[in-house]
């Protein structure tokens, strides 16, 4: 089994605030003590880290649920409750965090040490220190700590390199990066014998260095999920300059021209920005018979089907095996680099807006419906959180959580769908009587 793993569906679970406390004064000496319960602790928060010693997201295969630690609860002597540590999570470089339910993307961590909080904890309840008043100095209220942020996230490793191989399988992509580098690509005469990306790091005889990924090789409808290329296309994104590897000297009795039309259809076809990278052609295994002469056929095919007004992409002849020409098209490399800049990876149409963790001022408190057995059904945000910080262990309490239900309108509402003394109504898994 391979070890590289490019993608995980995990869930995480930040800590909920600790619950606020009720107590009072009861010293000898101290009359009319009053109110004396802490506030619950801040629940823990759910951090992604990059570690650059990560390279897969194999950690994630078996692994698919965190949770942090909720808040300590509030105590006697008005002590808050202790906040609970943030849950580390360490990703490779590169890793994209989606959001599962609505797809955008929530971040692209691509530094070492990128921090990037993906789900917040609850903030801690309330004591009844925090309720006395002068109309009421004892009160026998608190709160419950809020409920810690929950989320199913997608998580897609992208590798960090500079430049890409792209090609048909058996062009030599992996022994072109095992001479250009120091990597040990698994090396042989059949198809796919790479499949995972390979990185390597390249130095130029001028002392330039760049990141090399080789991928594993592309054929017809790898866009569509033919052969291993709609798995790895995704490696692509990041790079900012293709090479474009070609097997000049035909060995399989493909057209090398076709070859050249047929992975840039699948380079488009899978994204289209990526036909914005500059392309380098390397016409590969020109120490074999009738390399040269397909070359020049090649490049008279190219240029009949170029437009005139644009610039034709450069053609490097090398052959893996002697060595010829490598240095040039790695300076040559190395110069395209310099003038490329990066590639942004997604538009605001896809990004995620700055995590908002309070609540939409124009979306509706709540919103009623009806279940099949006649209960009213009360949701909604704003609502839920209100019910989840009330304690119904105090009568006071729920009071209070009657008189701000009352105070967003929903006694009003639910009259005007027309509930009546004695209907059931229903919040989560609660049910309680309407009293008109």
């Amino acid at each position: 089994m391979s070890m590289f793993l490019d993608t995980a569906k995990i869930q995480v679970k930040a800590g909920n605030g600790g619950d606020g406390m009720v107590a009072f004064r009861r010293e000898k000496y101290v009359p009319n003590g009053g109110p004396w319960g802490g506030d619950g602790g801040r629940g823990g928060n759910v951090v992604f880290v990059v570690d650059e010693g990560l390279r897969t997201l194999m950690d994630f295969r078996y692994n698919r649920h965190f949770k942090a630690q909720s808040g300590e609860k509030g105590m006697t002597k008005g002590m808050h409750g202790r906040g609970a540590e943030d849950l580390i999570v360490r990703v490779p470089q590169g890793t994209t965090v989606r959001d599962a339910e609505t797809g955008k993307v929530l971040t692209d961590l691509v530094e070492n040490g990128q921090e990037f909080i993906v789900a917040r904890g609850g903030r801690g309840g309330r004591g009844n220190i925090r309720f006395a008043t002068p109309k009421n100095p004892a009160p026998e209220i608190s709160e419950n700590g809020e409920p810690g942020q929950e989320r199913e996230l997608l998580l897609e490793l992208k590798v960090l390199a500079d430049v890409g191989l792209v090609g048909f399988p058996s062009v030599g992509k992996s022994t072109l990066l095992s001479v250009i580098t120091a990597a040990k690509p698994k090396i042989g005469a059949y198809h796919f014998t790479t499949i995972v990306p390979n990185l390597g790091m390249v130095r130029t005889h001028s002392g330039e260095s760049f990141a090399v990924a080789d991928l594993p090789g592309l054929i017809e409808g790898a866009s569509q999920g033919v052969g291993l290329g709609t798995q790895f296309l995704r490696h692509i994104e990041r790079t900012r300059v293709i090479l474009h590897v070609i097997d000049m000297s035909a060995s399989e009795g493909r057209d090398p021209y076709e070859d050249y039309l047929a992975i840039n259809k699948e380079l488009e076809s899978y994204n289209l920005r990526l036909m914005e990278r500059p392309q380098i052609i390397v016409a590969n295994k020109m120490d074999m018979p009738e390399s040269a002469e397909n070359l020049k056929v090649f490049k008279e095919k190219l240029a009949a089907n170029y437009d005139e007004f644009a610039e034709l992409p450069q053609i490097f002849p090398i052959s893996s095996l002697t060595k010829q020409g490598l240095a040039t098209l790695l300076d040559a490399t190395a110069e395209l680099l310099d003038k490329t800049p990066e590639f942004l990876l997604y538009d605001e149409s896809e990004m995620e807006e700055e995590a908002y963790y309070g609540f939409d001022e124009e979306a509706p408190a709540f919103e009623i419906s009806r279940d099949d057995d006649a209960t009213w059904v009360l949701s909604g945000d704003k609502l839920e959180k209100l019910f989840n910080m009330t304690n119904f262990d105090r009568d006071e309490a729920v009071m209070k959580f009657a008189r701000q239900l009352r105070g967003m309108g929903v006694d009003e509402a639910l009259r005007a769908r027309g509930a009546k003394d004695g209907d059931l109504v229903r919040i989560g898994k609660f049910e309680f009587e309407f009293v008109d």
